[in-house]
């Protein structure tokens, strides 16, 4: 287990949405008007037959700098070698990801088309595995596989309203969208979401510009319950946002760019994320995360397995090694996100290395009972709210 984490600040949320996923659902919805087969992929039609136990591989598709490297040589991942030398399976590990819709777009075709996508596993942001489950893109998991999913997922990422009883979705890693702030700079404390409309504030805040980050923690700053949340309640927060632009108070939108505005105090508050802001504390102290009085919102990039995938049994036994504390505990020392395996902080406080012992203790790693009962993982935009919210979101941004 390495000492320090040794992650980059590279944030999985991407970028920018907005028109883009929503041009491609149009794009799919006009091409089943045009008499070319609809989208959705029936249950019966997802599976292809099950090569794992002649063909010992699979093919693992995830985001870069997202799994645990060995200091000393990077090419080298432990815990998934630990795997490969313990099941005798061997993995090809692609990192092609690097935005939810570019992804979507390199691989619908296959999946539309009800053709195999050539991966047998695949990491994307809750959102986007939405559209998946939607669609019918992804295959039910066996949970008689995932003997250690059933038993360790933290039971706050156990059932989000896109896959109730995660039955097609494993979560890989976790995070927060919350408030980050320099208080040695501000001067105070930052508690609720409406202190970022502060007077002393104003040019010095940034939001997020993707629509899919942003909305759900301005919700919860007007009381919203956001598993639940309505049309009304999304409009509102466009007029409060368009009101604040046009005072000045917010000096930009921001991808995971604002971390730079914030380590140079050109910004002294945004919307950021928990695995961002560890890293920024390591050079800057000053830098705290805030889960907002109202609450914050907990989301996951997660593991799924396409349709006519040919490697089933072998993928699902590959998410159940993930999922033993001790291997989730390396992992998490790593890349620092909020582990999806609550098990993993006692084998990480059982260190004998002080600072890798400290992780255990670490709220946006392991989130204390005080911050996970504010913690709630949004209801995502349906297909058919897409393109209203996104040109109205993107408006406001200036997309």
């Amino acid at each position: 287990m390495p000492l320090l984490p040794k992650t980059p600040s590279l944030s999985r949320r991407t970028l920018l949405r907005g028109l883009g996923g929503s041009a491609v659902l149009g794009t799919l919805g006009a091409l089943a008007g045009c008499g070319v087969p609809a989208a959705y992929v029936a249950p019966g039609d997802r599976a292809a037959t099950d090569r794992s136990a002649t063909e010992r591989r699979l093919t693992w598709a995830n985001w870069p700098l997202y799994i645990d490297t060995d200091d000393k040589r990077p090419s080298r991942r432990p815990t998934l070698e630990a795997f490969e030398k313990e099941t005798g399976i061997s993995v090809d590990y692609i990192e092609e990801i690097n935005d939810n819709d570019e992804f979507f777009g390199k691989i619908s075709p296959s999946l539309m088309n009800h053709r195999p996508t050539d991966r047998d596993l695949i990491v994307i942001s809750d959102w986007m595995c939405g559209r998946f489950v939607r669609l019918g893109w992804v295959q039910e998991m066996d949970r008689s596989h995932q003997p250690n999913v059933t038993e360790y997922l933290d039971p706050l990422l156990r059932s989000p309203a896109f896959d109730p009883g995660r039955k097609f979705t494993v979560p890989w890693q976790s995070g927060i969208t919350g408030i980050a702030y320099n208080r040695r700079r501000l001067g105070r404390e930052i508690r609720h979401v409406s202190d970022l409309w502060a007077a002393d504030l104003r040019g010095r805040v940034t939001l997020l510009s993707g629509m899919d980050e942003a909305f759900a923690l301005l919700m919860q700053g007007n009381g919203v319950d956001i598993t639940d949340w309505r049309t009304d309640d999304f409009h509102l927060i466009c007029d409060q946002v368009e009101k604040q632009v046009a005072k000045g108070q917010i000096r930009r939108f921001t991808g995971n760019d604002y971390i730079k505005d914030l380590s140079s105090g050109d910004v002294l508050a945004c919307q950021a994320y928990s695995g961002d802001v560890i890293q920024l504390q390591a050079d800057d102290p000053d830098i705290e995360f805030v889960v907002p009085e109202e609450g914050a919102e907990l989301w996951a990039e997660s593991l799924m397995i396409p349709d006519l995938a040919r490697h089933k049994t072998n993928a699902e036994r590959l998410i159940d090694h993930y999922y033993r504390p001790e291997v989730a505990a390396e992992l998490a020392a790593w890349v620092n996100y909020v582990c999806p395996v609550p098990a993993a902080r006692d084998v990480l406080a059982s260190s004998d290395d002080a600072e890798t012992a400290a992780l255990a203790e670490d709220p946006l790693i392991f989130p204390d009972a005080a911050m996970r009962e504010r913690l709630a993982i949004a209801r995502d935009i349906s297909a058919g709210e897409r393109t209203e919210f996104a040109k109205r979101w993107n408006g406001i941004v200036g997309v």
